[in-house]
């Protein structure tokens, strides 16, 4: 069974340093039990950007798609979005790219950042 979120597009809109990502997901989500908590935005470097938490499971919505930010970042900042699963972390595939070249899937690997998952800002308690 998967149990990993994995970002299938990124959109961008806005302009540098205010620019707000929509951001598709597709996770194997059963309830508060198992679901995307949210996906965010991380420089190359592994600073957090921007994170998108998220209230609630996605159970009969797959894939969704949430819009966050304003992100400040660049149009040619080459940056990473991926998205988290409660529980399990970080695994799923995630987008790498900029606003000017665009983004493609990319293998973040487990050692990308993992110190991340403990970053603020931390989700609310699952609605539903």
């Amino acid at each position: 069974m998967r149990r990993s979120s994995d970002v299938l597009a990124v959109r961008a809109i806005g302009g540098p340093n205010a620019y707000e990502f929509s951001v598709e997901v597709a996770s194997p989500d059963t309830g508060c039990d198992q679901y995307t908590d949210w996906w965010e935005v991380v420089s190359e470097d592994g600073e957090l950007l921007y994170r998108r938490t998220l209230l609630h499971s996605h159970v009969s919505e797959q894939p969704f798609t949430r819009a966050g930010g304003p992100v400040p970042v660049d149009s040619d900042a080459v940056v990473v979005l991926r998205a988290h699963m409660y529980p399990g972390g970080y695994g799923g595939t995630a987008m790498r790219g900029s606003v000017d070249g665009g983004f493609a899937a990319w293998d973040a690997g487990a050692d990308f950042a993992p110190e991340l998952a403990d970053a603020p800002p931390q989700p609310p308690d699952c609605a539903f």
